[in-house]
């Protein structure tokens, strides 16, 4: 018998929204003040946010406990500062990663007087509390991500230079240009899920993927993901 793949396909506008005077925020799952039971998070990912932060703004100085936190620029930079004594600022094309442990404190702030930055906030659920908190950050080049699944943060096994968090769940990302293909394979028991940050995909040859869409799969062997438009995709695969 063929596989059984379990698809489920969460569109851009079916996400929850924040706006405020300098913020504007779409939530993939339940967020603040964003609850929907339908959609509290994915196996061990819990908040996918979508940024836009207006120049010279931000998050103040604000506490997290007992979650791996990644964040993507896609546009502009975000300032960080947090109690471990880090300051630094994170650019387009550059990973965060915070393990907030038993207890971190941070700030986020848009240090431009003239430039919006967009970026992506990721909360996954660690598979331990209670640890030291963490901080680290990396730049992956556009050469690394073209046309292939960059794995940019994962379970520390030391086989690439992924950023590490406490978790069994593995963050890739992709720049895909038209009509090339990018494939994953699932190992059995794990699942997928897909983030297009934007552009535009085909997934499997069947599902049309578009900036701000996303989709689960499970009971899945292979993914393919051709593009068609310019396009950055993040994939988690997820015990």
């Amino acid at each position: 018998m063929g596989e059984r793949k379990k698809v489920s396909i969460r569109l851009s506008q079916q996400r929850g929204f924040t706006e405020i005077d300098w913020l504007s925020s779409r939530h993939t799952f339940s967020f603040g003040e964003y609850y929907d039971p339908r959609n509290m998070g994915f196996r061990s990912l819990r908040v996918i946010n979508d940024d836009l932060i207006a120049p010279g703004r931000g998050f103040g100085m604000h506490g997290h406990r007992d979650m791996e936190i990644i964040t993507v620029v896609l546009q502009g930079a975000l300032e960080h500062r947090d109690s471990l004594g880090n300051g630094e600022v994170l650019r387009a094309g550059e990973v965060q990663v915070m393990s907030a442990g038993r207890g971190i404190r941070h700030s986020e702030f848009n240090p431009s007087a003239t430039d919006p930055v967009h970026l992506l906030q990721i909360w996954i659920d660690p598979a331990r509390t209670g640890l030291d908190p963490s901080y680290a950050q990396r730049e992956f080049p556009p050469e690394a991500r073209r046309n292939t699944l960059c794995r940019v943060a994962g379970p520390p096994d030391g086989r690439d230079s992924a950023l590490p968090i406490g978790q069994d769940a593995s963050l890739f990302l992709a720049t895909i240009e038209p009509k090339a293909d990018v494939e994953h394979r699932l190992a059995p028991g794990r699942a997928a899920w897909i983030h297009v940050a934007r552009g535009a995909v085909l997934l499997d040859g069947k599902h049309l993927l578009c900036g701000g869409d996303a989709c689960s799969l499970e009971d899945v062997e292979d993914v393919t993901l051709t593009g068609q438009d310019p396009s950055e995709v993040l994939l988690f695969d997820l015990g």
